[in-house]
């Protein structure tokens, strides 16, 4: 496979929009360069007989049935709380009205 040129990289950063050094062409050509090569190696390895997945191990349903237990009341929940209101934790606003 042939490296990428200073001018595929040229274009590449055009195209994003970035505005790149002539010494960060010759750097990035080289770990681009790489990227590539890396990702040649692995289209290699790929077969035929190897069924393609989303997953490396299969998977298997992890939920369970939805089921009420006993819990803490709302008084239980609240009392180490700094501040309450209305059965309800009273947090510090982190947005403005103009958001």
């Amino acid at each position: 496979m042939a490296a990428i040129s200073r001018e595929e990289v040229a274009h590449l950063a055009h195209l994003s929009r970035l505005a790149v050094t002539e010494q960060e062409l010759d750097v990035f050509a080289g770990q681009l360069d790489v990227i590539l090569q890396a990702v040649a190696r692995v289209g290699e390895v790929a077969a035929a007989d190897i069924p393609p997945t989303s997953h490396s191990v299969p998977l298997v349903n992890v939920l369970r049935e939805d089921v009420e237990q006993p819990c803490l009341t709302p008084a239980e929940a609240l009392a180490g709380a700094p501040d309450a209101y209305e059965d309800r934790f009273r947090v510090p606003r982190i947005l403005s009205e103009e958001e």
